[in-house]
């Protein structure tokens, strides 16, 4: 029995794909634009055009998700249980991020996204990611311009997550070894990732680490590598470190109420109709 309740069909694929080039072209406009770019001129309104396209985008993907299996005749692709099931999850890790917000960069909702992301597969994890997100800047009044960027950024933590190897047959501390070194990882290229997308608008900073329109690429990631080494990483690393301990200490318990809990809900189950008994 598969435990993928949201499969990436060829539509999927290819809506995530357009969500993740819009994604890209989101945080990395400023670096390639050149000073007469209008873009420069109205750099304080691009996140807010980001903030209305993006979601529409991902309204998109789960559109195109949703479809993956009633275009094959089998089960549909995001059913009354995944609904369900994503809801549980979203709400579990719109709950744990409050828990370390303000406190060093501590977010243990990495830790459930990854592992959800894991065993859910790719598509339900992007999905996850995203809503737990949103969800979560609701639930701590987080919502703002950079919203879309951070549902973008954490549906590619989890993506990856499903996309890790070793889905079918690795287990035990092998997987956990893997899921730890991802969840550190994953959780630092986030906090850069979001230093890219707010560094731009962000006056008054040294010449050093500021960021300039029309300079050339080397000399502005420099700058933006400058950046981030003196402002984000004494966060970024104790999201990651967080991440890794909980990985280690809780994953297996975790990973194997997740895996029991799709075998129970049986989504690849077909669905058969008879006609009543006389």
């Amino acid at each position: 029995m598969r435990s993928h309740p949201v499969p990436l069909g060829r539509r999927s694929v290819l809506a995530l794909s357009l969500v993740s080039l819009v994604g890209v072209a989101a945080f990395g406009w400023p670096l390639l634009a050149s000073t007469k770019s209008a873009l420069v001129g109205h750099s304080a309104d691009a996140p807010w055009l980001f903030a209305l396209l993006l979601p529409l985008l991902l309204a998109v993907v789960i559109a195109q998700i949703s479809e993956g299996r009633s275009a094959g005749g089998g089960a549909p692709g995001l059913d009354a249980k995944s609904v369900a099931l994503l809801g549980v999850l979203a709400a579990a890790g719109a709950a744990l991020r409050p828990l370390g917000a303000g406190t060093a960069g501590l977010e243990p909702m990495f830790f459930l996204m990854v592992l959800s992301g894991r065993v859910l597969g790719p598509g339900f994890g992007f999905v996850l990611g995203s809503l737990s997100m949103f969800a979560s800047a609701l639930l701590t009044g987080g919502v703002g311009p950079w919203l879309p960027f951070q549902m973008l950024a954490m549906g590619w933590v989890c993506l990856g997550a499903g996309l890790l190897p070793g889905a079918a047959t690795l287990r035990g501390r092998g997987e956990l070894a893997l899921l730890a070194v991802y969840g550190a990882l994953s959780a630092v290229l986030y906090g850069t990732i979001m230093n890219l997308q707010g560094w731009p608008y962000i006056a008054g900073l040294s010449g050093s680490i500021s960021f300039v329109p029309g300079d050339p690429l080397p000399a502005n990631l420099l700058r933006f590598a400058a950046y981030c080494l003196t402002t984000s990483l004494g966060w970024d690393l104790p999201r990651a470190a967080l991440t890794v301990v909980l990985c280690l200490t809780l994953g297996t318990p975790v990973l194997r109420a997740l895996r029991r809990t799709t075998r129970r809900a049986a989504f690849d189950a077909p669905v058969s109709f008879r006609p009543p008994e006389a």
